[in-house]
């Protein structure tokens, strides 16, 4: 006897800053595609400190309808931001994450939803046929893409694509700051996550302006040093700085040896030698490089030993108003009483 069970409700969560003109035609194309998926469903947009009427119209929508729910910020405090916290005030089991400008198809989300279904943890989309300008947009993003599956050697096409589907329990999970959300897939494959990477289409902005520029090249850099270092060394900081310890040390035992054989057999003097300098330097660096690793496991025991009870009501945010949101202390849902998502699938 097979037992089919309904599908699994959806937050949909949308950033917004600055959307004013793309807001109303997002919600009918998300209301519409929702509806034919079947699914119930609620759509939390978070205004990331809008300053073109965005807060305003965001507001008159919650006010009218009953499934939309809204996130006020105080300020712009980024997109990461924005996605940690409706992940923070969701309410279901399959979050979705989505931009607010309409390049990203939300036709595509049921396709999403299904790869959920199948038993995976998170689905990100690839924007193959993406509709940005080449030099701008699409080329730093080649780059950077390339750049971080080789150091992470986590395979990925489109690292920057906001369209993603993932289950709540892997999301809470995740500790998103700075810009880190661009590093979702990769930090819930570090969590054992099963990660699958599909194509959705892509158009081109026709309203508002876009927030990126070639400056978020360098600050992908910058954000990859601190992943690769969380994914590879979080647990056990002294195999980073021991090897630069290590490292160090070799330079100055080499090059002391080496001085003291141009001492001896060359009769150069040890005094105004700069080898005698780069040897003392890389003797004091490695015994900083080990100090730091000292102090890197003392803080990661802490960490582990005392878990998140100490930084769960830290936030990366600030909200001004929830609109349609629950009085929910969200601080304390470390674990949301909510139907696993593993059982849907046919018996």
């Amino acid at each position: 006897m097979k037992l089919f069970l309904p599908p699994l409700p959806v937050s949909i969560i949308i950033p917004i800053c600055n959307e004013l003109e793309n807001i109303p035609l997002l919600y009918q194309q998300l209301r519409q595609v929702m509806h034919d998926s079947g699914r119930d469903y609620e759509l939390i947009f978070v205004d990331d400190g809008s300053t073109d009427g965005s807060t305003q119209t965001l507001a008159e929508l919650s006010q009218r309808e009953a499934s939309v729910r809204v996130i006020e910020f105080r300020r712009n405090f980024g997109q990461t931001a924005a996605i940690q916290a409706g992940i923070a005030h969701s309410r279901y089991d399959y979050l979705v994450t989505i931009d607010g400008d309409l390049q990203n198809e939300p036709g595509d989300i049921p396709m999403l939803l299904d790869k959920l279904d199948e038993g995976y943890d998170l689905v990100h989309g690839w924007r193959k046929d993406r509709q940005d300008p080449w030099l701008s947009r699409k080329l730093p993003s080649f780059v950077a893409n390339c750049l971080i599956s080789t150091v992470t050697r986590f395979p990925v096409h489109d690292l920057g694509c906001t369209l993603k589907a993932m289950r709540r329990q892997i999301a809470t999970e995740l500790e998103l700051y700075g810009e880190m959300h661009r590093f979702i897939p990769i930090l819930a494959h570090y969590h054992g996550a099963r990660c699958v990477e599909v194509e959705t289409r892509h158009h081109p902005r026709h309203f508002g302006t876009t927030k990126y520029g070639l400056d978020r090249t360098l600050r992908v850099v910058l954000d990859l040093l601190t992943v690769k270092y969380m994914i590879s060394y979080f647990g056990s900081p002294m195999k980073f700085f021991g090897k630069l310890g290590l490292l160090a040390m070799g330079v100055g035992v080499v090059v002391f040896f080496a001085l003291v054989g141009m001492k001896l057999w060359g009769g150069v003097n040890m005094t105004g030698n700069p080898f005698l300098l780069l040897s003392c330097v890389s003797m004091f660096a490695s015994l900083q490089f080990f100090s730091m690793g000292v102090l890197g496991e003392i803080a990661a025991r802490i960490y582990y030993a005392v878990g998140k009870a100490t930084s769960s009501g830290k936030k990366s945010f600030s909200i001004r108003h929830l609109h349609n949101m629950d009085s929910v202390d969200t601080r304390s849902m470390s674990r949301p009483p909510f139907i696993d998502s593993k059982v849907n699938r046919v018996a």
